[in-house]
């Protein structure tokens, strides 16, 4: 099957500084972090919650292909997204 999105929820680790979603694969759930550095030019060093789900909200078309090709290449039920999965 293929990877979709069916929830739009999303949240931000504080710990990790980057923003974790889920997708699915049939029944099974695939979780995903985005890393700070892929989030682009609205993250600095000081920036808030919202921004870092603002800046996410603002490129979900494009982390959500970055997440299914990252899937397709490697099937499992954890992945970090970094800046390099955007190229």
């Amino acid at each position: 099957m293929a990877l979709i999105f069916p929830n739009r929820s999303r949240s931000f680790d504080e710990a990790r500084k980057g923003v974790r979603f889920t997708g699915y694969d049939g029944m099974f759930e695939v979780r995903f972090l985005v890393e700070e550095a892929a989030l682009g030019n609205a993250i600095t060093q000081n920036s808030s919650e919202a921004a870092y789900l603002n800046a996410f909200d603002a490129a979900r078309s494009s982390i959500q292909e970055a997440a299914s090709r990252a899937y397709q290449h490697r099937r499992g039920n954890n992945f970090t997204l970094t800046a390099a999965d955007f190229r």
